[in-house]
């Protein structure tokens, strides 16, 4: 992608300021964030003079005024917390319904090329269907899990109504850099590598067998702006497509640490997913590989939460 001008929600987030740093060299971006979890310092090493900052709520900004003469719309911002959903389902909605709504409608009056939306694997609930399509019933079992799901449904429907392509992008177990330890949308891996460093044991809900799809920052990226560039609209998983059990990634990153620090057992939280693992094959429509390499891509995350750089 070169010489485009396009937004990114939720630009100071973990996912927006690497989709940032992606499009960054070529492009002019704006990033719109209400600096709720988002933090100046997720693009403090990116060249500030080809972005242009926007502080606020999505929903209360003129985003058509925003939107004026941009390409692309990158849409990353949400409440991400399931939890914080359960405690607050109406804020929950406002954020992610409301905003994805009102980033639609203002793309569609700005005669914006295409929104991609963040999505989430969420949608699936407890599916036992493994691996998991994206023609399969959706069973959210929690308000952001909702909001997710209604959000891809407007995005259809507004390519359906209005011609504007839309693109929704389930992601499965995103890891990285810049990542919060603390965050609920963090999975296991950055809180067992935190864990680690500070010398304290990493905590595992259950037996250990339960298995996720985990799937590197860059490739999630490479995701965006390939459906992006790409004519397909749609829903699309975007994981690794392969399981891997907590049990095996606590090995790994111990491996990886040259650690040998055994886990803490705890009993299973209620609600939690037994299994997860996407069925890749329609990203591959646009040209969607993700790279083979998890043990390297765990050394650099372990190396950025080492040097924090």
């Amino acid at each position: 992608m070169k010489d485009k001008k396009v937004v990114v929600t939720g630009g100071l987030g973990f996912i927006g300021s690497h989709i940032t740093e992606g499009l960054i060299e070529d492009n002019e971006v704006t990033i719109i964030d209400d600096m709720s979890t988002g933090k100046l310092e997720n693009i403090k090493h990116l060249n500030k003079e080809k972005i242009e900052i926007i502080k606020g709520d999505m929903t209360e900004l003129d985003l058509k005024s925003i939107f004026k003469d941009k390409d692309y719309v990158f849409h990353e911002a949400a409440m991400a917390s399931v939890p914080q959903s359960v405690q607050d389902p109406e804020k929950c909605n406002r954020i992610n319904i409301t905003g994805t709504l009102k980033v639609l409608v203002a793309a569609r009056d700005t005669d914006v090329e295409k929104v991609v939306m963040a999505s989430s694997s969420a949608v699936y609930g407890d599916s036992q269907n493994m691996p998991l399509r994206e023609d399969a019933p959706v069973k959210p079992m929690s308000p952001y899990a909702v909001t997710k799901a209604t959000g891809e449904l407007y995005c259809s429907n507004f390519t359906d109504l209005y011609g504007l392509q839309t693109a929704a992008l389930r992601y499965f177990n995103v890891f990285g850099q810049r990542q919060d330890p603390n965050s609920q949308y963090a999975a296991a891996i950055p809180n067992f590598i935190d864990r680690i460093l500070k010398g304290e044991r990493p905590v595992i809900y259950g037996d250990g067998e339960q298995s996720r799809d985990f799937i590197y920052i860059k490739n999630v990226v490479d995701a965006n702006i390939k459906v992006c560039e790409s004519t397909k609209t749609g829903i699309f998983n975007i994981g690794h497509g392969k399981k891997t059990t907590i049990n095996e990634l606590v090995s790994i990153i111990n491996e990886v640490m040259e650690t040998e620090v055994e886990p803490v057992y705890e009993d299973a939280r209620v609600g939690d997913i037994k299994h997860s693992l996407a069925d890749v094959s329609k990203a591959k429509s646009f040209e969607f590989e993700p790279e083979d390499n998890f043990r390297e891509e765990l050394k650099e995350t372990v190396r950025w939460f080492a040097g924090g750089s």
